[in-house]
């Protein structure tokens, strides 16, 4: 739906309400400083939703540049928990309000959701079958999605780097022939043993700590860490591509990698 700027439009409460209503944000609980919802109120009407996974500089700043009225992230301000806006914390703050640009955060209210959700979007470019829901996290159950798949270990890593645009690390502990791919975007590494439990022989994550080398080739399990950035730009998009359409807006993304 078109709309020109100069035409009645949403500000940024009521589209981050429609949103905590879409995403479930009351229900899912998070890290205690994920914070998820509106984090910073902007100034005007949204005309233009802008898109990123980190909540950083670079990625405020061409959201700024780009004219967007809210951006939609992934990761928000507060990760490092309580601590004074001195330092780049408050150049972060200083730009968003400066440029009259509200910010919404949804870390795993966005991991976790059945249609737009990071998890679901990438077992949707590996193609799974059978979708099935697996594996509990701070209290929320079903968080990760584990299917069905016919490939090979060497398919699919092959498969990761093409959608995450980097080398994957492979630890190949399971079988050469791939049957059950689990899936858990980001930082899932602590999954590995409910993967397994769930009946995956391979599960792909964005990253893991040093110990998940023994640990999955103990319990007989492949494990393809493929980014925790670059297996979280999914949901985060399509987010914004909805609120959009939902709300008459324009909306973009802007890709900062880390390579991590």
């Amino acid at each position: 739906m078109a709309t020109s700027r100069g035409e009645s439009r949403a500000g940024c409460r009521e589209i981050a309400a429609w949103m905590d209503d879409l995403l479930r944000v009351a229900e899912i609980e998070d890290y205690p400083f994920a914070l998820n919802g509106l984090q910073l109120d902007g100034r005007r009407e949204v005309a233009r939703i802008g898109a990123a996974t980190d909540a950083c500089r670079a990625t405020i700043d061409l959201a700024a540049e780009a004219g967007c009225d809210l951006l939609l992230v992934h990761h928000g301000l507060f990760w490092g928990g309580l601590r004074p806006f001195v330092g780049p914390a408050y150049e972060r703050f200083r730009r968003l309000v400066e440029s009259g640009m509200g910010l919404y955060s949804a870390h795993l209210p966005l991991d976790a959701h059945p249609q737009i959700g990071n998890n679901i979007l990438l077992a949707a470019e590996f193609a799974l079958q059978a979708i099935e829901r697996f594996g509990s996290f701070r209290g929320n159950d079903g968080i990760g999605v584990i299917g069905t798949v016919d490939a090979s270990r060497e398919e699919l890593a092959a498969r990761a780097e093409a959608i995450c645009d980097q080398t994957p690390i492979v630890i190949s502990g399971g079988p050469e022939r791939v049957a059950r791919l689990a899936i858990v975007t980001g930082g899932g590494g602590s999954m590995i043993e409910a993967a397994a439990a769930a009946g995956a022989d391979t599960f792909l994550t964005g990253e893991g700590n040093h110990h998940t080398y023994h640990e999955a080739m103990e319990l007989g399990i492949n494990v393809i860490y493929a980014g925790h950035y670059a297996t979280e730009t999914l949901g985060v998009r399509a987010l914004a591509e909805r609120a959009a359409d939902h709300f008459g807006a324009e909306h973009c993304f802007f890709d900062v990698p880390t390579g991590l």
